[in-house]
């Protein structure tokens, strides 16, 4: 091959190959999340530094993504760093105003000519509005060299423009809560909005809630409640005792008097779900039944509300996790 020829053919292979790395970006699976709800982000890795494998990978945890918690990965030690919040923001377990603020994942290895993820759990609080893009600056370090993907863009600037773009999210509209079904009658208790909440990949229990309504003379007793998803279930209560949150199984069932309505939701009686061999999906429904000592076992369908809901047909005001 002439001289010119091979030069020119490597100058086209070297931009080639420049091209390619320059786009081969550190990303974030999921691009959008909603304010108020649970995101799961997941880091995908790419590629390593020039044949060298990775040997460590960082996330900068952003203000306004709150209880933040990294997924373990097998083969790798986990660091958290902690810090606190600008402001205070409301969780499942009330007030929060500090957190984790970077993860790294450190001591394993990662080949060069593989991918792998990175998973961490956070809320994502209403300092976002709809619009807005949240941008996660991860660092990447092989066993020689690293990356540093934590360029963020200036006011009218276009991420495509940077060389090492930090991972973004874009933060979007609720979307709308799945529709209350209508009540059901069983003898004298009318039985309203039987819901469940998603669960996180792994989760092995789920909360149910549901209104009930007495409208007869004599008192029941909700006495236990059953989906084919879990191994058994049971009613409990949770109450705050020196600033710890407590849960107990309502021994006996749950009394609806005459004329009472009883509402089993986040936070204070609810029912639990043990056992599970999968976990509710948002948006989907889940037959099963809640029984009572007078009106029997009643049939019921739960709808399923996002990770973190408060109600159902509401957007997550909770943290990261369920229950």
């Amino acid at each position: 091959m002439p001289r010119i020829a091979r030069a020119e053919l490597c100058a086209a292979l070297g931009l080639t190959l420049f091209t390619s790395a320059a786009f081969a970006h550190a990303t974030l699976d999921r691009k959008e999340a909603a304010p108020n709800t649970a995101y799961r982000g997941v880091v995908q890795i790419n590629h390593g530094c020039d044949g060298r494998p990775t040997t460590r990978v960082s996330v900068t945890i952003p203000e306004g993504m709150v209880g933040a918690k990294p997924m373990p990965k097998p083969g790798w030690r986990i660091i958290t760093a902690r810090g606190a919040y600008a402001k205070p923001y409301p969780s499942f377990h009330g007030t929060v105003s500090e957190g984790v603020t970077a993860i790294t994942w450190t001591g394993g290895e990662l080949p060069d000519d593989e991918v792998d993820e990175f998973t961490f759990f956070a809320r994502v609080s209403d300092a976002f509005p709809p619009g807005a893009t949240v941008y996660f600056p991860v660092e990447q370090d092989c066993a020689v060299g690293g990356y540093r993907w934590s360029e963020i863009p200036a006011a009218g600037q276009s991420a495509r423009d940077l060389k090492s773009p930090a991972p973004a999210v874009r933060i979007v509209a609720a979307a709308q809560g799945t529709p209350a079904p209508a009540s059901i009658k069983a003898g004298d208790l009318a039985i309203t909005s039987p819901w469940l909440r998603e669960t996180p990949a792994g989760a092995t229990v789920a909360g149910g809630y549901v209104r009930i309504t007495n409208t007869g003379a004599t008192p029941d007793t909700l006495t236990g409640a059953a989906i084919p998803l879990a191994g058994r279930g049971s009613i409990h209560s949770m109450t705050m005792a020196d600033g710890v949150m407590r849960m107990a199984v309502v021994e006996g069932g749950l009394i609806i008097r005459p004329g009472e309505t009883v509402t089993l939701k986040p936070g204070g009686l609810h029912l639990m779900f043990e056992g599970l061999g999968a976990g509710p999906k948002a948006g989907e429904t889940v037959a099963g039944t809640l029984t009572f000592a007078r009106a029997g076992t009643v049939p019921v369908t739960f709808s399923v509300a996002p990770i973190g809901a408060q109600s159902l047909g509401a957007a997550p005001a909770g943290g990261a996790h369920d229950h």
